[in-house]
């Protein structure tokens, strides 16, 4: 959710299981009050926050402290998604998730557990070895750091890379759990649109596989296809521990009522 996004998640509280980590985003726009702001609302509604922290975003190490030292003072600092972020040049002195973790100040401020990216599809302006390179560094400094940690992958519409990328993360020593992106239900030409931003593939097959076509954009879709698919081909001695992570681009409300409507129709089959 973004810092705009607080009056939606009140509406959708009560269909959202308590103790839900919910993702509180750092976008441009928004100042270090409107973040922490929506960080103390999801723990008000009985939530767990994961406030995002965008490297590249950051201009200075002084708005990194403020902002995690007011995530400390409102009891909200316990969980934090590191990410790169968007900006093609750095705003400050960070140049990647990496350099802020290994600044120590997560810890100093009592950050516990740390989720960092994942990418089974690529990243349209990074190359594949420096994503894998990120990622095990990355890995490696959360030991160093005795912090826990997960990761969290961009969202996709076909399990086979995401399985493959797995069994391949796994192989290089990458045994954090994964939280495995999924798109909540919304309409095509949205998700598509989402999808070209973050370099996920859409060809006509994949579309068919997850439940839509290119020809009609202005149906709405979710994922059952993908977590049946999912369920089905995961396996745990090579894929390791798995989770869910669901991107609400139709809107926290309808994602919610959606996975409560997809666990009732799993549990009757």
């Amino acid at each position: 959710m973004t810092g705009k996004d607080v009056p939606k998640l009140e509406e959708a509280r009560d269909s959202i299981p308590r103790g839900t980590r919910i993702n509180v985003t750092f976008l441009a726009g928004e100042d270090l009050g409107m973040r922490l702001a929506a960080a103390r609302a999801v723990k008000r509604l009985g939530f767990v926050p994961v406030p995002h922290i965008s490297a590249r975003r950051l201009p200075s190490r002084v708005h990194l402290e403020e902002f995690l030292a007011g995530l400390a003072a409102d009891g909200t600092a316990e969980n934090v998604f590191v990410v790169g972020g968007d900006p093609a040049r750095p705003e400050g002195p960070y140049e990647d998730a990496l350099s802020v973790i290994r600044t120590g100040l997560l810890q100093r401020y009592g950050a516990r557990h740390i989720g960092i990216s994942g990418y089974p599809e690529g990243h349209p302006a990074i190359a594949g070895p420096t994503l894998w390179s990120a990622l095990t560094d990355k890995t490696a400094a959360l030991g160093t750091g005795r912090l826990d940690g997960d990761v969290i992958t961009q969202f996709g519409f076909d399990v086979a890379p995401v399985l493959s990328w797995l069994e391949a993360a796994r192989a290089r020593g990458v045994h954090l759990p994964v939280r495995i992106g999924v798109p909540g239900p919304a309409g095509v030409r949205r998700l598509l649109g989402y999808a070209a931003r973050f370099g996920v593939a859409t060809s006509a097959s994949v579309a068919r596989k997850y439940g839509f076509s290119l020809t009609n954009l202005m149906g709405t879709t979710g994922p059952d296809r993908f977590l049946h698919a999912l369920a089905k081909e995961y396996d745990p001695a090579r894929h390791g521990a798995v989770k869910v992570h669901f991107y609400t681009f139709g809107g926290l409300r309808a994602t919610s009522e959606w996975i409560a409507r997809f666990r009732q129709a799993d549990h009757r089959r």
